[in-house]
């Protein structure tokens, strides 16, 4: 009896199934392929002259004894520090603040994500003049009585730079996907609240926040994961500099795939970092499977 049903459903959803295969087939060849062979060239001095030669675990041993990648990791961690108290919760307070005002709510809307729409280009040549020792920042500080910073070539201050630049491009997508989820929060429980003569700091602390307590967590995961793979930043301005201070993992392999031409190497540590990030994902989603 289940063989014809089993039929049945497969006839019926036949072409259903036919519009997954291009979506599939893409998902296939642009994902996981490039993934395995990430994989297999990371057992290989890969030269595309002469051929691949297998090498073992020698890529490894080469990227773990480097230096430059515990900079890097350093860095990185440095990095996904400062992203977590710089910006993780900017997006989360413009959205409880727009989710309270009662006008001009739509135009703040659009004048915070105007920021993230704005080209890599004209981005880091705004940034750049702002953080220039004669720019608009450093004229402010010199005009309230305090020093000039040298924001990009200060080993104390070349992150922090970055992380700023980039929080100010970054907050408003945040910011959208926290705000549908504050406007799908019951408007009923804001009413009795008020009833009940809480203020707006109490609707946050026991209404607001615990039912925003899974986003959080999985918007905590995603800039964990994404912060690790930065590097567009770090090359644009200041190219790891000054002194290997903005040197994340990314950019060095990026710097052995394309300066060193170290392709094995490079792929060696793109699969440490896929360990990484892969333990992370799983993590995330044992937390929302236990959250629901």
């Amino acid at each position: 009896m289940l063989q014809p049903y089993k039929q049945n459903r497969w006839k019926k959803n036949f072409w259903g199934y036919m519009f997954l295969v291009p979506a599939l087939a893409i998902f296939i060849m642009f994902m996981w392929v490039p993934i395995f062979k990430g994989l297999l060239y990371s057992f290989y001095h890969v030269d595309f002259v002469k051929g691949n030669t297998f090498v073992g675990f020698e890529n490894y041993a080469r990227a773990l004894s480097d230096p430059d990648v515990w900079t890097a990791v350093k860095n990185t961690l440095y990095y996904m520090s400062l992203c977590l108290v710089i910006g993780f919760w900017v997006p989360i307070a413009f959205a409880i603040a727009i989710s309270e005002l009662r006008k001009f709510g739509g135009a703040v809307r659009v004048a915070a994500y105007l920021p993230f729409v704005m080209p890599g280009v004209v981005l880091y040549g705004l940034w750049r003049w702002l953080y220039d020792p004669v720019g608009p920042i450093n004229a402010l500080l010199g005009w309230i009585g305090l020093d000039q910073i040298s924001f990009l070539t200060d080993t104390r201050w070349s992150m922090i730079s970055l992380v700023i630049m980039e929080t100010w491009q970054q907050f408003g997508s945040g910011m959208l996907i926290y705000l549908a989820a504050v406007l799908s929060i019951p408007r009923d429980w804001y009413e009795a609240a008020e009833i009940d003569g809480a203020g707006v700091w109490a609707r946050i602390r026991y209404i607001t926040l615990p039912s925003l307590r899974s986003l959080i967590i999985l918007m905590l995961i995603l800039q964990i994961i994404g912060t690790s793979q930065g590097y567009q930043s770090q090359m644009a301005l200041l190219d790891g500099g000054p002194n290997n201070t903005t040197l994340t993992y990314a950019l060095l392999m990026v710097k052995y795939a394309f300066t060193r031409l170290d392709y094995g190497t490079a792929t060696a540590l793109g699969m440490l970092m896929f360990i990484v990030l892969g333990g992370l994902g799983i993590a995330q989603f044992k937390l929302s499977k236990e959250d629901n």
